[in-house]
């Protein structure tokens, strides 16, 4: 069961309404704000696609959807969640005032995570005047409500306690918090992304393949089996009996050779991209995006479930985690009361400014959220 009480979305674009979703499910209540006009319809797009990935994969009944709340300010939608998710555009001086707002009106106790891709989270702090050491970076993959990982970030003013219980909250709905050990700009997922993304450019670009060749070259290869083993243990058993350590002998003269171009940057002019852009027009063969997104959400399902049943039963990888997953909406399905927990769980305690962050107040539990409040 999850331990947020109440959470509220700020930014409803296509990041932000899958959070709406996967708290929705979860039969969290959020409130939202969005000043664009089409917030409403284009959050029920992504709300129904979530929804018919979610009876795919519970077949035997969802839980009780949490209510949605439209708030006409950042500080109504924040006043009373212990919870709050950040996923405005990307740009730090817009980045700054979501936050500043956010940090005035929001509960101390009240974690705040960023959806920000690569904006590291202590130029995001310097905004928040009053409790700055609860923001942590809480990076996710599209579409959230399904791609289990969230990247936690946290930066010079962050507590410890705030990632621990970051990671508490995110493991509640079923994600798997991954926290990058040094605050770097993009992170590690988006590194690696952009990394391919340049060199696939260059690719296209050069006339050596099409988008829709580079794609299938993915899809049919090294896709599958990133999506159950990643990169280093593929290429452990690449290494045959002896491991890595030969692997590495064996393929790592190569890295000097110049086969990439990593560090250079095609040119992005009008010329690029509508090569880039009729080829892919081309690939989609007249399917809109909504129904891309029926097809990418169903092939996800069907890749989770099936390494679900791998390991013998136990399940291997995103299957495991999306087996007990699985199971803890069953649960709530099963239930007929409201799925939010009937004691409200405090994220933290009461923020306040410390010398030393060692002595700082905790974020805590319930039990322990309480016991302070006895205290305090």
């Amino acid at each position: 069961m999850s331990i947020i009480n109440k959470a509220a979305a700020i930014g409803g674009g296509v990041i932000g309404a899958g959070w709406v979703a996967r708290l929705l499910l979860n039969g969290i209540d959020v409130s939202i704000f969005d000043p664009d006009p089409e917030a409403s319809r284009k959050v029920g797009e992504v709300m129904k696609g979530a929804r018919r990935a979610y009876k795919q994969m519970l077949p035997g009944g969802l839980p009780k959807e949490g209510k949605l709340t439209y708030a006409k300010t950042i500080a109504e939608a924040v006043a009373d969640a212990d919870f709050i998710q950040e996923s405005v555009p990307e740009r730090l001086d817009l980045k700054h005032r979501v936050l500043a707002e956010i940090d005035a009106h929001a509960p101390a106790n009240a974690i705040v995570g960023s959806s920000t891709s690569g904006i590291k989270p202590t130029d995001m702090q310097v905004a928040m005047k009053k409790h700055p050491e609860r923001l942590v970076v809480g990076h996710p993959f599209n579409p959230v409500y399904l791609l289990p990982l969230v990247e936690i970030v946290g930066g010079e003013q962050t507590f410890p306690e705030a990632i621990e219980v970051a990671k508490e909250l995110y493991a509640s709905i079923g994600m798997k918090p991954v926290v990058v050990r040094k605050e770097i700009e993009a992170f590690v997922g988006d590194r690696l992304l952009e990394a391919a993304w340049r060199e696939a450019l260059w690719l296209v670009k050069d006339g050596i393949c099409t988008v829709e060749e580079l794609d299938d070259i993915m899809r049919y290869s090294f896709g599958l089996r990133w999506a159950q083993m990643g990169m280093f243990q593929v290429y452990r058993v690449a290494g045959g009996e002896a491991g890595m350590r030969h692997f590495m002998a064996q393929f790592g003269p190569c890295l000097k050779w110049p086969w990439t171009k990593l560090m250079d940057v095609p040119e992005f002019n009008d010329e690029l991209v509508d090569l880039i852009a009729t080829q892919s027009d081309e690939q989609a063969h007249g399917l809109s995006i909504r129904e891309l997104e029926k097809i990418r959400d169903d092939n996800l399902v069907a890749i989770m479930e099936a390494l679900s049943k791998q390991n013998k039963g136990k399940g291997w990888g995103a299957g495991a985690l999306h087996k007990d997953y699985t199971r803890q909406l069953a649960k709530l399905a099963a239930k007929k009361a409201p799925a939010t927990a009937p004691a409200k769980t405090k994220a933290t305690k009461p923020a306040k400014k410390a010398a030393k962050p060692a002595k700082a107040e905790k974020p805590a539990k319930a039990d322990k959220a309480k016991k302070s409040k006895k205290k305090g």
